[in-house]
């Protein structure tokens, strides 16, 4: 396998990017502090000036600002970090749950715009634009055949509420050219993937991230499992690097009694607070299990510690990322931001499970997530290092560990093969979604009119390894897939069912073999 020490660290960020950048974030309200006046930051202003008025070139001076606040904070801790005006428009908007647009995923194929889905009664599939359509013309601006910066695509196509937009459409499968007009709309983006029953007591909920809905949209999801007769409870954390710590806070407080505790944080000045479980919950009693990995963080992993500390249900999987940290954020009048460190959180039995760091040394502090795949720790427990002087007692007496993440107390390690670890996150990158949606234009019609039962009969009897394969040989990934054909044959035939059925026959797919719930369920 050749990718290990190229593509490794370059997967395993993408799936938690996110979340580092804004897990364990408080959602305080923005504030302008007042500073005293200071030698320093007066040289800072000084030496600005000189450089505008004096260098004798031209010299765009934010750039100098930007790199000058990169600088300073990437000598205190990980993360806390800058965020520019693009950045931060983007996180605002996943982390508030919504955007106005036209409601479609979609794919650069080639030189045109390609629809991989239309989102369920959104705007655009109420419009009649189907998974396949190519996007040729936004009113009169060209779409095809030129590289459009993704700012310009998204302004294009998103815009004010009930906007219109007309759509210039290609339809490959009927070979036709048309016009539609879309109405713009709120687009939900999602928090919580899936809940489904995986069987007639066990309720399954998937958290992709803590963001302004969430605490909404799990409550609603243990309703409906709820109604359902759910008795026991999986929810899933893997890959979930954060968002907003009261987000975590509200879905911790749904399943413990009044009054247990469920986080403590720490500032400077030795400030404690601690935040405690209300007797609303309406999942109080029944069975929970949790599942991590190592891209869990920050915010999973408060709730994650706050189960398992109280003794509320077992955690499965591989050891959490290890973030500890509070960041504020104070925005900027650009729109740019800094998410500054200004605490720790601890679980009920006192443990931080942030991970040890160096200031100014943000790359190792990364690295050490990529060592694991080399010391074996994705394989096996006992390959974990932890410090004795780090046990602590949850509330039964039971023996946890701190500095470094939250360690399951059922170890499950990679499925894919010793040697393939990247595979797993390659497995659950846009590479799947891209391959499939290529094999479906070329053959979307062979699946017309199937239910699911008879899609996943014409699967079983077809292998797309081998496609897959030299699919990600022409992006530059060059990977032996043969001793791993199982797991990789699963996801393929997941995203398929996803682009043709929706979400929930992706997850009812993707999950039946998997490794931690079949723990779980067995």
């Amino acid at each position: 396998m050749k990718i290990n020490k190229i593509y490794i660290p370059i997967l395993f960020f993408s799936c938690i990017s996110l979340g580092i950048i804004i897990g364990g974030w408080i959602n305080y309200p923005s504030s302008k502090p007042t500073f005293a006046k200071n030698n320093y930051k007066a040289k800072l202003n000084r030496l600005l000036d000189f450089i505008d008025n004096e260098y004798v070139d031209d010299v765009k001076t934010d750039s100098i600002v930007d790199l000058t606040v990169n600088n300073i904070l990437s000598n205190l801790d990980p993360h806390s970090v800058y965020v520019t005006p693009k950045e931060q428009k983007t996180v605002a908007e996943s982390m508030k749950g919504d955007f106005v647009g036209i409601g479609i995923s979609f794919y650069r194929y080639k030189d045109t715009i390609a629809v991989i889905q239309s989102l369920k009664n959104g705007p655009a599939q109420k419009s009649g634009i189907q998974s396949g359509d190519r996007l040729l013309y936004a009113n009169n601006f060209k779409l095809f055949g030129k590289k459009i910066a993704n700012d310009t695509l998204y302004n294009k196509l998103r815009g004010e509420k009930d906007s219109e937009v007309t759509l210039t459409v290609y339809r490959k499968s009927a070979k036709r050219t048309f016009r539609v007009v879309v109405r713009r709309e709120l687009v939900p983006i999602k928090s919580v993937d899936i809940a489904l029953s995986l069987n007639k007591t066990t309720g399954y909920i998937k958290i992709n991230r803590f963001a302004e809905t969430t605490g909404d949209e799990f409550h609603q999801a243990l309703l409906k499992l709820k109604e359902k007769g759910m008795v026991s409870l999986v929810i899933d954390l893997r890959e979930n690097g954060g968002g907003f710590l009261e987000k975590a806070v509200e879905v911790a407080d749904e399943l413990l009694k009044d009054q247990q505790l469920i986080v403590v944080t720490k500032n400077r000045k030795a400030q404690v607070e601690k935040t405690y479980a209300t007797g609303k919950g309406i999942f109080e009693t029944g069975k929970v299990t949790i599942l991590i990995d190592e891209n869990t963080a920050s915010a999973s992993e408060i709730l994650a510690g706050a189960i398992q500390d109280n003794d509320r249900g077992t955690i499965i999987g591989r050891r959490s990322f290890g973030k500890g940290l509070v960041q504020r954020e104070m925005n900027f009048d650009d729109g740019s931001a800094v998410r500054l460190t200004i605490a720790r959180y601890y679980t009920p039995s006192g443990r931080s499970i942030q991970k040890p760091y160096k200031k100014g040394e943000s790359e190792k502090y990364f690295d050490e997530s990529e060592k694991r795949f080399e010391t074996g720790e994705l394989y096996e427990k006992d390959k974990m290092k932890i410090a004795d002087s780090l046990k602590y007692k949850t509330k039964k007496g039971r023996i946890v560990y701190g500095g470094g993440g939250i360690v399951p107390d059922v170890f499950v390690p990679l499925e894919a093969k010793h040697g393939q670890e990247s595979l797993e996150y390659i497995l659950k990158s846009g590479l799947v979604s891209h391959f499939v949606f290529e094999q479906l234009d070329i053959k979307r019609n062979e699946f017309n009119g199937l239910n699911f039962q008879q899609f996943l009969t014409k699967m079983e009897l077809e292998s797309y390894e081998k496609k897959f394969q030299s699919f990600l040989k022409s992006t530059g990934l060059d990977i032996d897939l043969s001793r791993n054909k199982n797991i990789v044959n699963r996801y393929i035939t997941a995203e398929f069912a996803k682009q043709l059925y929706g979400e929930e026959q992706y997850y009812t797919t993707v999950l039946k073999e998997d490794k931690m719930l079949l723990k779980v369920l067995r």
